[in-house]
């Protein structure tokens, strides 16, 4: 498709002004759009606000590429790409490129990419492409050029080749995670019976392609100093990378006016939540997700390695059901949380067992940082809390240590009046917590050596036994 219009029409383009401060030329670009390929609203206004941002791109410190994606071929990708490339700022189309044709052509003056076929470069078939991906993960954002060696021989010397620009990556399938969190999600259906589309001829560009253009090259440029300055709103319901790659676009929508800060924003929180997240995410943050879940489930404070993974089983939706054809397998588990600093250690249950298993406090930061809160928290009540702490009235003891600590224990609570501090020395660096029946949340008595964690439980048994300053 040619990219050379007519000049003589783009000229009187450029004399032209912008309505409502440039909410009709929005509002004519997501039209032109959905004449030639089915998307919806909200991908509508995401194409027609980034089309602009081609064109206004120095002044954005960072980008976000569009990731065109369907499950199925035929379902207008290309055909999208063809679109963008009537209206886009110097459109440099391409497939199957390689990483050193890339640099050399974007380090001399910011260009659209439009790279179709990306499902070529990264799919599960493709060969190893990472240096592609860094430098596409580069350069989203203005001021991370990749260097390279050019010259012959003794006489070669370091560039840098700036890589910065808007970029549209369409294929069938996903993106590498790294680009994906980058992208704003395009994802397109093959069209259904009732939908139709105009034709786009190749050789036949439609006639109000170079107007719409040259109107947006005068917007972009009659703008320039008012977006660099602007510092738009960014919607709460978006995360930090998310944020940033919108930005830019919600300066324009901004400056347009009219129902523009609205549309956009409500247009971006639809797509990111359109968007499947949990294939955006990785492993290890799906795996974070699925172990506070199995957490909550009772309120549990600790749990087994092997009580852990039946619990993740449970989901058929998950991988951890059926990982290589079993339950994950302990070492997996560990072999993932390992980053987030996260390691099993042993845990005493409430039976009395020690196996290997994790604790609820190692998970906290975590989830902190890498999960969003949860959209509520499960209760406490008092049937999970006699479940996780059961009373010594409710239950045997399972071994001569842990009745004689239990008996001791009880002896020494009923010398103290409930909710005082414990004064006895012997037994001061134990008793640190209110007693449970004064937790928020709590809705019974439970028998206080249950509430010891690991290390104080030890601790206590070794002063009861008289193995204190005693070799283990």
């Amino acid at each position: 498709m040619t990219d050379r219009l007519d000049p003589e029409t783009v000229a009187a383009a450029r004399g032209w002004k912008p309505p409502d401060g440039g909410a009709q030329l929005l509002d004519d670009l997501a039209a032109f759009v959905r004449r030639y390929v089915v998307v919806t609203d909200a991908q509508a206004s995401t194409l027609a606000l980034w089309i602009v941002h081609t064109w206004a791109i120095d002044a954005a410190g960072s980008t976000p590429y569009l990731s065109v994606t369907s499950a199925e071929k035929r379902s207008g990708k290309t055909r999208l790409l063809d679109v963008l490339r009537l209206l886009c700022r110097d459109p440099l189309p391409a497939a199957n490129v390689s990483e050193a044709a890339l640099f050399r052509s974007l380090g001399d003056r910011p260009r659209t990419l439009l790279l179709d076929e990306i499902d070529a470069i990264f799919g599960p078939k493709a060969r190893d492409r990472e240096d592609l991906r860094a430098m596409l993960n580069a350069g989203y954002r203005r001021g991370t050029p990749v260097l390279r060696c050019v010259g012959d021989g003794s006489k070669q010397r370091v560039e840098p080749f700036e890589v910065f620009g808007a970029k549209a990556l369409a294929g069938i399938g996903d993106l590498p995670d790294t680009l994906a969190d980058r992208s704003l999600p395009v994802r397109l259906n093959r069209r259904g019976p009732g939908e139709t589309v105009a034709p786009l001829r190749e050789n036949r560009p439609p006639a109000d392609a170079a107007t719409l253009r040259g109107r947006v090259q005068r917007f972009a440029e009659e703008h320039d100093d008012a977006l660099a300055d602007a510092e738009p709103e960014l919607p709460a319901e978006l995360d930090d990378r998310a944020q940033d790659a919108v930005e830019p676009l919600l300066a324009i929508a901004d400056l347009a006016g009219g129902e523009w800060p609205h549309r956009a924003r409500r247009a971006f929180v639809e797509l990111r939540r359109g968007d499947d997240a949990s294939a955006d995410e990785s492993l290890g943050v799906r795996l974070l997700a699925d172990i506070r879940a199995a957490f909550a489930h009772d309120d549990a404070d600790r749990l087994s390695t092997s009580e852990l993974i039946e619990r993740l089983a449970t989901d058929d939706d998950s991988p951890w059901a059926d990982w290589h054809g079993a339950h994950v397998k302990p070492r997996t588990l560990s072999t993932i949380l390992r980053p987030y600093g996260i390691r099993s250690r042993t845990v005493r249950l409430d039976d009395g067992t020690t196996p290997k298993g994790y604790r609820r406090d190692q998970f906290e930061d975590a989830w902190t940082r890498y999960l969003a809160p949860p959209s509520q928290e499960a209760p406490l009540s008092a049937t999970s809390a006699t479940t996780a702490y059961p009373s010594s009235s409710d239950s045997e003891p399972v071994a001569d240590t842990a009745a004689s600590v239990a008996d001791t224990a009880a002896s020494v609570a009923d010398t103290v009046e409930p909710g005082t501090p414990h004064e006895s020395s012997d037994v001061a660096d134990v008793a640190v917590r209110p007693p449970f029946s004064e937790r928020e949340g709590a809705e019974s008595p439970v028998e206080p050596l249950m509430l010891l964690d690991d290390d104080e439980y030890e601790r206590l048994r070794r002063k009861l036994h008289g193995l204190d300053g005693k070799a283990a």
